[in-house]
């Protein structure tokens, strides 16, 4: 499959080293798109990815930025344009780690930091990249969560906040679609990897919870990076160029 093989410019996708975002970055790679891709502090990690992604056949960049700071997020995607000539597609796979609590236990301060991990963070990075986008008339994709269509109980800190990239992913479809710009989210509900994993390892999430989510999830599976990856990749290929303004919630019916 080559889906990206004839686009120029460069996919670039944040949260690289994360397990939904190492993913991603593979699969694109493997489709024959050059990538870029961000990480917070995890340099080795980064260097294993970006030599994973080479000898894919890419062209790779790995960055390490805060996206919740307004320069460094503007900087990022102007270096990446310059760097690859464009700008085909932007993943939103970012993210802070969220812990399970219950609202009425989280103080405002932390529902602000939570709101500029997530929310902010991506519209600083979105924003200036709407340029490139436009001129490639390229796709944004943003991985959020299926907690935002059904919800479960202590999940308010990470629905709540990637509620509102949703938000503005649909005014984005709205408003840069006559520019040939698609905006659409992915989903993920209970994995193997990422945010789920590491509740499952820090105990938010025990085996009891894990018991329960498993009957409420039809296909009685959880699933993985994968299965994200390969929603991401079809939203931001040609595949899907008449579908902008959705979420796809890849979640084992999880919502239904």
């Amino acid at each position: 499959m080559d889906d990206f093989g004839g686009r120029s410019g460069a996919a670039l996708v944040t949260g690289g080293t994360g397990g939904i975002g190492a993913a991603i970055c593979r699969m694109l790679a493997e489709r024959g798109s050059d990538v870029a891709f961000t990480y917070r502090a995890n340099a080795t990690a980064a260097a294993e990815l970006e030599a994973e992604l080479r000898a894919l056949g890419a062209e790779v960049s790995a960055t390490a930025v805060d996206l919740a700071d307004e320069a460094a997020a503007g900087a990022l995607v102007a270096a990446t344009v310059e760097r690859f000539g464009g700008l085909h597609t932007l993943v939103h796979a970012a993210g802070p780690h969220v812990p399970q609590v219950h609202l009425s236990k989280v103080q405002p301060s932390e529902y602000r930091a939570q709101i500029e991990g997530e929310a902010v963070a991506f519209f600083n990075l979105v924003q200036p990249a709407l340029p490139a986008l436009r001129e490639a008339h390229g796709s944004i994709v943003a991985v959020t969560t299926a907690a935002t269509r059904r919800y479960p109980v202590r999940d308010g800190l990470s629905s709540g906040t990637k509620g509102a990239v949703e938000a503005v992913i649909r005014a984005i479809a709205a408003e840069e679609g006559r520019f040939g710009v698609r905006a659409n989210c992915v989903g993920p509900g209970m994995l193997t990897d990422g945010m789920a994993a590491r509740l499952m390892a820090s105990g938010d999430l025990d085996d009891a919870a894990l018991e329960v989510t498993m009957r409420n999830i039809p296909l009685r599976k959880f699933g993985d990076a994968v299965d994200i990856a390969e929603a991401v990749c079809f939203l931001a290929s040609e595949r899907a160029d008449f579908i902008s303004g959705q979420m796809l919630d890849v979640d084992g019916g999880y919502g239904v």
